[in-house]
C-alpha cells in the first residue's frame, strides 16, 4: 500500500500542512489565554495590548525554541509498530487527528471554553488508532495518566495559588504599613517569580534550541537569575516615591500597580514557554506525515522538521490568537472570579510553578487546566461566593468532553480519508 503514499504524497502533504495550520490556529485561539487571561482580567493590560504581547512572545517561543526535531507521535500515546506494514493508515490518522482537534478547538474557542489543546490532539490520535487499527495499538496506561491529571493538575496549582495569595495578604496587605512591608517582601516575590519563570524557560524552551542543561546547571542558572532580579527589584522599589501616610485605598492602588508590572513579566515568560512547548501539538503530527511520505513509508521515532513547518505553526498560533483569542481570554480573566493584579500574579506564579513541578516529575499536564486551577485557588481564598460556579461547571464539562470529542471526530475524518485515498 506504500504506492498510495507515492502516488498521492504531494497532495497528502499539502492537506496535512493546511490542517496543521488550522490546528495551530486553534492553539492560538484557545490556549494562549493561559498566558494572558489573568493580565486582561486584572486590567494590567487591555485585550489589544495582551494580544500584541502574546503574539511577540508566542511567535518567539514557537519559532526560536519550537525544536528542529520533534517526536512524530506525541507523548508515545500509540505504538508505531502496528503501522509498520500500513504506514498510509498512520498518515490518514495524523491528518484526521489534526482536522479533528482543530475543529474541536474552533468550537470551544467560539463558546469561550478553555480546553486543553494537548488533550484534544491526544484524544484524536487515540480515537483513530483504537478504532481504525486496533485497541491494543493505544498505550492505555498513558491515557489513564492524562485523565488523572484532570484532577491532580488543577489541585496542585489551585493549592499553590491559594498559598501565594494568602501569603501576600498576611505579609503585605493586612499589615499596618503595607508600603513598608511591600518594599521588604515584593523583591522576594520577584526573586521567586524569576526563579520559577527562568526554570520554565530553561526546561521548556532552551532544550529545543539544542541547549541541554542538566538539573544542577538549570537550577544554578535559575537561582543566579532570581538573585539578580530580586536585587534589581529591591533597588527599583526602594526608589519608588510612595506616601506611607496616604489612606489605605491609595496605598492598595499603588501596591496593585507594582504587582501589575510583575504579572506582565510572568505572562511574557509563560507565553514564550507555551509557544515553545505546545506548537508541537500542531507540528508533531504534521512532521510525522511529511517524514513518512518522504521516507517511502518508513516510520521514525523522531522527525527532522522541513524548513517550512515551524514558521507555519508559529504563524498559525499568532493568527488564531489575533482573530479569536479574546473569547477565552475573557472567560479566564473575568468569568471565573474577579481578579486584581496581586490575585492574577498569584495565579500566574502558581501555574508556572506547577509546570516546573510537572516537567520535573513527568506528570502529564495541560497548561489550560493548570491556570484555571490557579485562578480557582485565588477565588477560593476569598470564599466560594467569589467564584462564578456556572462558568466553572461549563469549564469542567468541556474538559471531560475534549478527549471523546477529539476521538469521535478523528475516527470520522480517518475513514473519510481512507475512503478517498485508500
Amino acid at each position: 500500500m506504500v504506492d498510495v503514499l507515492v502516488q498521492h504524497g504531494p497532495m497528502l502533504i499539502a492537506i496535512a500542512a493546511i490542517v496543521g495550520f488550522f490546528m495551530a490556529w486553534g492553539i492560538g485561539a484557545n490556549d494562549v489565554a493561559n498566558a494572558m487571561g489573568t493580565s486582561v482580567g486584572s486590567k494590567a493590560l487591555t485585550i489589544k495590548q495582551a494580544i500584541i504581547v502574546a503574539m511577540i512572545f508566542e511567535f518567539a517561543g514557537a519559532y526560536l525554541a519550537g525544536g528542529e526535531v520533534t517526536s512524530t507521535i506525541r507523548k508515545g500515546i500509540i505504538d508505531s509498530g502496528y503501522y509498520t506494514d500500513v504506514p498510509e493508515l498512520l498518515v490518514f490518522g495524523m491528518i484526521g487527528s489534526l482536522m479533528a482537534a482543530g475543529l474541536w478547538l474552533l468550537v470551544a474557542s467560539y463558546l469561550g471554553w478553555p480546553v486543553s489543546t494537548t488533550h484534544s490532539i491526544i484524544g484524536a490520535i487515540v480515537g483513530f488508532s483504537a478504532v481504525g487499527v486496533g485497541f491494543d495499538s493505544v498505550s492505555w496506561g498513558k491515557v489513564g495518566g492524562i485523565v488523572g491529571s484532570w484532577v491532580v493538575t488543577p489541585a496542585i496549582s489551585g493549592f499553590l495559588a491559594y498559598l501565594i495569595f494568602q501569603s501576600a495578604q498576611k505579609l503585605i496587605f493586612d499589615t499596618e504599613n503595607p508600603i513598608r512591608q511591600a518594599k521588604r517582601f515584593v523583591p522576594m516575590y520577584m526573586a521567586f517569580a524569576g526563579f520559577v519563570m527562568s526554570l520554565v524557560t530553561i526546561k521548556k524552551g532552551l532544550k529545543h534550541v539544542g541547549i541541554n542543561l542538566d538539573n544542577l546547571e538549570a537550577y544554578t542558572l535559575a537561582i543566579a537569575i532570581a538573585v539578580v532580579i530580586g536585587a534589581v527589584g529591591a533597588f527599583v522599589i526602594g526608589r519608588l516615591k510612595m506616601d506611607e501616610k496616604a489612606d489605605r485605598r491609595t496605598m492598595f492602588m499603588n501596591l496593585e500597580r507594582i504587582f501589575a508590572v510583575l504579572m506582565v513579566l510572568t505572562a511574557c515568560c509563560m507565553a514564550f514557554a507555551h509557544g515553545s512547548n505546545d506548537v508541537a501539538n500542531a507540528i508533531g503530527p504534521l512532521a510525522a506525515v511529511v517524514s513518512i511520505i518522504q521516507h517511502d513509508g518508513e516510520i521514525t521515532k523522531k522527525a527532522a522538521l522541513a524548513w517550512w513547518i515551524l514558521p507555519l505553526g508559529a504563524v498559525g498560533i499568532v493568527a488564531g490568537l489575533a482573530i479569536f483569542g479574546h473569547r477565552v481570554i475573557a472567560t479566564i480573566g473575568k468569568g471565573i472570579t474577579h481578579l486584581t493584579p496581586s490575585r492574577g500574579f498569584a495565579a500566574e506564579l502558581a501555574a508556572a510553578s506547577t509546570v516546573v513541578i510537572a516537567s520535573g516529575t513527568g506528570l502529564p499536564i495541560s497548561t489550560t487546566q493548570t491556570l484555571v486551577g490557579a485562578v480557582l485557588g485565588v477565588g477560593m481564598a476569598r470564599g466560594i461566593a467569589a467564584l462564578n460556579l456556572s462558568v466553572v461547571r461549563n469549564i469542567v464539562v468541556s474538559w471531560v468532553v475534549t478527549l471523546p470529542a477529539g476521538a469521535i471526530l478523528s475516527i470520522i475524518f480517518f475513514y473519510i480519508l481512507k475512503g478517498i485515498f485508500g
